[in-house]
């Protein structure tokens, strides 16, 4: 088939125009339903159930989930598998936060997370610092996003679109659905986008199965892998085992930059660290607009335990695994395939020119591996072939696009609630605020492409750091929604927690070492110290700040003034006398499956499933399977029981009983 401009096949600009047809649709659709501030703000707190699960999920997974993270597995095994267990994570903190904000957003008519926190905390600071939160996270988050796009449509063009042009070009549908509809067009976007998310990566993986020759081709090409791995002596930890399929240690006390390590940055410690921080996703003021905007908390349990954990954590589990690990088998690793001619189906290794895929696209590393794997698609017949490339890139790009909508619309509807909620502008209309907003989405959306453009080489640095940044709201989220055990707590000591959290995140994500580089100067603290992410160096020292400063700025009026929200919440949300019994059984339960699903259990038992199965040995793995690969099998399906019982036994996620009542019919602004 004939490439037409810039290298797009007849398919990809079908499926391009379908794709963009459609996202302009919903945004003119939604245009004229705007009238209000709460209408593009918060959907007028009418988000439908069904909706907001799609929604919520195509959120959470950015296009890291389509890209990236094989790309890991590829790279780094399955110790760099154990990254789908965010699938758990990230609405492990939307059980605890999303509900309760929900509840107190219908009753003292909330609009955005700094009303809240300003409200609770009786501070503006506190308000002002969720929207310099919201901002980092959004403005690197994007960024990331953006740059993802154009290199997506880069290598699926063999490099006739630029990265610049095609980031640029495949923006502007998402740029103005955005400014057009709100949260309302991006809900419904983001419908089809997750649905296109889940659709992709499952295609892919029986690609994948296509091309290598099946499962037990897959199995036996793992084996092999792991035996070449063993005879070279590449990349061994102490004990001898491949890095593709034990984890290396509990922790790296000596690696003090995450790229000196060996054999694997993926320490169980690493594992533990990566998952905490990104529940930074849905502790972010993001979500807590989404909270804000739906009729009920009912579908927070049923995005949180069956949409996530069940059926994105299942797909990650196995399709990304095979991905990741089968790309070995169709010529991206040139050392294997040099050994291994007979096992390999060489199609990717032809668009390399028989390169390794880290010399062929250098600075980017493995992110082309599931681009290049679209573009094998062309193996399969005439018919089948339009269809399934522009299929996955339409997939791959809605990927990307999901999250970028909805952190574009949040932060700068957070921004000009916050501007116009001052004295100063009072007194304008509605008008003035919805205006405002869009343009603060141009200024945002204008400095994360300035960012992604300028900043190439750092954003992996970026995608770490939003999330990170996003996870340092946890405390003041206990403190609002859990009043009972933070209470002590200040204002003060939130605030000076959250600046504190922030530059920690700085320091330990490797900012502050690649800003001095360019000078000459080799700062000692690089990126994720000790083989700790950090969000989670960030999240440690927000807290121990926080109480620290609380501990010298107490006041009986401060606690009184929050005590209004903690009644409130006690007497709609507490869990029935029946049930309290379990909740110790619930936290123990939650600290076992953290250490063992995430933490130094992977190192201790997880390896070789307590001493039955050794990695050294492919010959006698239980169904052809490593054993790591067994040991996050059952712990997914231990964790999805987990949510299932916090959720809806423990009432974290459902809906309330009682009716929620405004304290006043709320104001349009």
């Amino acid at each position: 088939m004939e490439n037409t401009v810039y290298g797009l096949t007849p398919s990809l600009f079908i499926a391009l125009a379908l794709y963009w047809g459609y996202c302009l649709i919903q945004g003119l659709k939604s245009y004229p339903e705007v009238k209000t501030v709460r209408d593009y703000f918060i959907v007028n707190r009418s988000l439908p159930p069904w909706i907001y699960v799609f929604a919520a999920t195509a959120t959470c997974f950015s296009g890291w989930t389509f890209i990236g993270h094989p790309a890991q597995v590829y790279t780094d095994g399955f110790p760099g598998a154990y990254a789908s267990f965010y699938a758990i994570t990230i609405p492990f903190t939307g059980l605890f936060f999303l509900k309760r904000q929900w509840m107190l957003g219908k009753r003292y008519g909330f609009i955005t997370p700094a009303d809240m926190f300003s409200a609770y905390f009786n501070s503006k600071l506190i308000g002002w610092l969720v929207i310099v939160v919201a901002l980092l996270f959004s403005i690197f988050y994007i960024a990331v996003q953006l740059r993802a796009t154009g290199f997506l449509f880069n290598v699926l063009t063999d490099g006739e679109l630029s990265i610049e042009w095609g980031m640029f070009i495949l923006s502007i549908a998402l740029f103005l659905y955005v400014l057009l509809g709100g949260l309302r067009a991006v809900a419904y976007i983001d419908t089809m986008q997750a649905i296109l998310l889940t659709l992709g990566i499952v295609t892919l993986g029986f690609v994948v199965l296509h091309y290598v020759g099946g499962w037990k081709t897959l199995n036996q090409g793992i084996d092999e892998l792991v035996k070449f791995q063993q005879a070279s002596g590449m990349k061994l930890n102490e004990a001898g085992y491949s890095h593709y399929v034990a984890v290396p240690s509990v922790m790296d006390w000596n690696v003090m930059d995450k790229k000196d390590a060996y054999p694997s940055v993926w320490t169980s410690t690493m594992i533990l660290s990566f998952m905490i921080a990104l529940m930074g996703i849905q502790a972010s003021p993001a979500f807590s607009m989404w909270a804000f905007s739906n009729k009920s908390p009912a579908p927070f349990a049923t995005q949180q335990v069956w949409a996530s954990s069940f059926i994105v954590g299942g797909i990650l589990i196995f399709f990304t695994a095979i991905q990741g690990m089968g790309l070995h088998l169709l010529g991206t690793d040139a050392a294997f395939r040099g050994a291994h001619s007979e096992l390999v189906n060489n199609l990717a290794g032809i668009f390399l020119e028989d390169e390794d895929i880290t010399v062929r696209y250098r600075g980017t590393s493995n992110e082309a591996l599931i681009p290049l794997l679209i573009r094998i698609t062309q193996d399969f017949p005439f018919w089948l072939t339009g269809l399934l490339t522009g299929l996955l890139a339409i997939s791959a790009l809605a990927a990307i696009q999901s999250t970028a909508a909805s952190y574009m619309v949040t932060a700068g509807s957070m921004t000009s609630h916050q501007v116009f909620s001052t004295k100063r502008f009072s007194g304008f209309s509605e008008g003035w605020q919805l205006g405002w907003a869009r343009v603060s989405i141009v200024i945002i959306t204008f400095f994360a492409g300035l960012v992604a453009w300028k900043f190439t080489d750092s954003l992996p640095i970026l995608g770490g750091a939003a999330v990170a940044f996003g996870l340092q709201m946890v405390p003041a989220l206990i403190c609002v929604c859990w009043g009972k055990w933070s209470r002590w707590l200040t204002s003060k000591g939130v605030a000076w927690g959250i600046c504190f959290g922030i530059l920690t995140v700085f320091l330990t994500e490797g900012f502050v070492k690649l800003g001095l580089s360019y000078f000459g100067i080799d700062f000692f603290i690089g990126q994720w110290p000790w083989t700790i992410h950090s969000a989670v160096w960030g999240l440690v020292i927000n807290l121990v700040v926080a109480v620290i400063v609380s501990f010298f700025t107490q006041t009986p009026e401060e606690r009184r003034h929050r005590q209004e929200y903690h009644n409130f919440l006690e007497q709609h949300a507490s869990l029935p006398e029946s049930k309290r019994k379990w909740k110790i059984w619930a936290w123990i339960g939650v600290i076992l499956w953290f250490l063992l699903a995430l933490g130094p259990g992977v190192m201790w038992w997880g390896n070789d499933l307590f001493g039955l199965v050794s990695p050294t040995e492919p010959d006698k793995w239980w169904l052809g399977m490593p054993p790591i690969w067994i040991w996050q099998i059952f712990w997914w399906l231990v964790g999805v029981g987990m949510m299932w019982f916090l959720a809806y036994y423990m009432e974290l996620s459902v809906d309330v009983k009682d009716e929620i009542k405004p304290l006043k019919e709320e104001t349009q602004s």
